[in-house]
């Protein structure tokens, strides 16, 4: 679960650099940094979300079966980890802003590419990793 979420977040995070502030501009390694942290936050993020499910259905073998209402959890679980964290680094916490290129989310206050990382590609996910494990 996490090799597959890292591979598929990794090239995300680097093609949404242009909607975060100050990151076109930021060294090269600097960034590569930054993405390589935050790819591994997407991948803590589905795990967690992998488990979350596991949790409710009460088998982690799920995975190798799993119906829409488990890949929508999933899904859902890792949107809303994400949400609360987009909001807290962007509001509170102050660890990052959206620059001007960023659509924001009415009502939410978070930027558009996260949520849509969010929800496109753990059904990607979840996909490579039964595919492999089958």
């Amino acid at each position: 679960m996490a090799v597959f979420a890292f591979l598929l977040n990794y090239p995300w995070e680097f093609l949404q650099v242009p909607l975060f502030r100050g990151m076109a501009e930021a060294p090269h390694w600097e960034a590569v940094k930054f993405c390589t942290g935050a790819t591994l936050g997407d991948a803590v993020i589905a795990v967690v979300a992998f488990w979350g499910v596991t949790a409710a259905c009460g088998n982690r073998r799920w995975i190798l079966r799993p119906s829409a209402v488990q890949v929508a959890g999933f899904t859902a679980t890792g949107l809303a980890i994400t949400l609360v964290l987009e909001w807290l680094a962007t509001g509170p916490l102050g660890r990052w802003a959206y620059a001007e290129a960023m659509p924001i989310v009415p009502l939410l206050g978070v930027g558009l590419s996260p949520v849509l990382q969010w929800i496109l590609l753990p059904p990607l996910v979840a996909w490579l990793v039964r595919r492999q494990m089958t």
